[in-house]
């Protein structure tokens, strides 16, 4: 039995392995590195962090982004050059082949809680025990869509996750709803891959980040008021990511309620100039039906005035964002979801990540209600990363000593047998 599985080879997981790589815990680690990045976002996107908040961790704080792109070549600033999705995801697999070679592409397709801790099943069938469990299984179960879809076929209705190439809806009529930075972001890139999109949005008006000024160095007022953060230029952005430990204190409601509106919905300033006055939208309507009609799919919108109007179109993808449920996590027994203690429907967790089930631990977006929107972006991983390999490193001290002590009963005993038979 190993001391600790990890689920997930993203910023999260990755991370922690490379902090628990030296650390005497027994470990492994399983998934794709990076697989979210690199096969469910879109061909040419920007990441809305800035370059010094889009690293990887080790303990050491080595090989930032910085310096991959410096080795290869690639432009980089902290603040005025955006990310692209294919340098960020590049960085993660050069990180793995660095810091986590130990790193296994296999799928867990179930966890099953256990006396002494968990069995895990991978998709090779083998068997893997581990007292403890982290999952680090970011937005890949979590996607949402509608209701009013619920009744149509993926030939018609999909989510952004599902989209990395965009070249196959080329000339074809396409409807992305959503306002937030996916539904922007896709629909800007659709319309660059030669697609006949507009997006349908609930919010009566889109809203873009503001970005830097390239040369321009900010007052000292502005960098006192709006100082700079891993989640932007603001003053709870700055509590928000460097202060996830005092979050928690937050009570329930607000914590969930904070989580909901932070950051949101918004698109990333490399949107606004592919998208303004290029991209059609629809804003200020409600989706009311939706269904097939001669192989199209027939979208019925009420505005605000309470006017009806009919959209058809080949195809909508919905950039409705995630919304974390345990019981979207399948993959975990019917016993584990039933008994974990919930915020809302995340997994209620302690200061160090670990959920009600002990040896159970929760990173990124599913310990946003309660660690913070930080945990909605990498920049969290850093913080995650040392909380956990913490937590761990402590439950392993304390096995190893109630190893040692059963050991050293164990030897007394039998050599207290040894001497009576000798006496004997």
């Amino acid at each position: 039995m190993i001391d600790a599985a990890i689920i997930g080879a993203g910023p999260y997981g990755l991370s922690i392995a490379a902090h628990l790589r030296n650390s005497g815990i027994s470990f492994r680690i399983f998934g794709k590195p990076m697989q979210s990045w690199r096969e469910h976002m879109p061909k040419g996107m920007m990441l809305k962090s800035d370059g010094f908040a889009s690293n990887l961790y080790t303990p050491e704080g080595a090989f930032t982004l910085r310096e991959f792109c410096a080795e290869q070549g690639i432009p980089f600033h902290d603040t005025e050059i955006p990310v692209s999705l294919d340098t960020f995801a590049k960085y993660g697999v050069a990180f793995r082949e660095r810091f986590v070679p130990n790193l296994e592409e296999k799928n867990v397709v179930s966890v099953v809680r256990l006396p002494e801790g968990f069995l895990l099943k991978l998709d090779n069938g083998e068997q893997v025990y581990a007292r403890r469990v982290v999952l680090a299984i970011g937005i890949t179960h979590f996607k949402y869509i509608p209701e009013v879809f619920s009744h149509l076929s993926s030939e018609y209705v999909t989510h952004s996750y599902d989209h990395h190439e965009l070249d196959r809806f080329r000339g074809r009529s396409v409807a992305v709803i959503g306002a937030g930075a996916s539904a922007i972001g896709l629909a800007a890139l659709m319309n660059q891959a030669g697609c006949d999109v507009q997006l349908i949005a609930r919010r009566p008006k889109l809203e873009f980040h503001s970005g830097p000024t390239p040369g321009k160095r900010r007052s000292l007022w502005q960098r006192i008021r709006n100082p700079q953060s891993g989640l932007g230029p603001n003053i709870k952005s700055r509590f928000y990511a460097d202060y996830p430990n005092l979050f928690r204190f937050f009570p329930e409601d607000l914590r969930v309620k904070l989580v909901r509106v932070t950051l949101g919905p918004a698109a990333g300033y490399t949107s606004k100039e592919l998208f303004i006055g290029i991209v059609p939208t629809l804003t200020g309507v409600m989706l009311e039906g939706a269904e097939v009609v001669g192989g199209k799919v027939r979208l019925t919108v009420r505005s605000t005035d309470g006017s009806q109007k009919d959209v058809t179109v080949d195809h909508v993808i919905a950039g409705t964002g995630y919304k974390v449920t345990v019981d979207r996590m399948q993959f975990l027994s019917p016993e584990i979801r039933r008994e974990l203690a919930l915020t809302q429907a995340s997994p209620a967790l302690s200061s160090e990540f670990e959920s009600s089930l002990p040896g159970l631990y929760f990173v990124g977006l599913p310990a946003a209600h309660t660690f913070g929107p930080v945990m909605r972006f990498a920049f969290g991983a850093r913080f995650a990363a040392g909380r956990v390999t913490k937590s761990l490193a402590r439950a392993a001290a304390r096995q190893k000593a109630s190893f040692s002590v059963a050991e050293a009963a164990a030897t007394a005993t039998a050599t207290a047998r040894t001497e009576r038979t000798t006496t004997h």
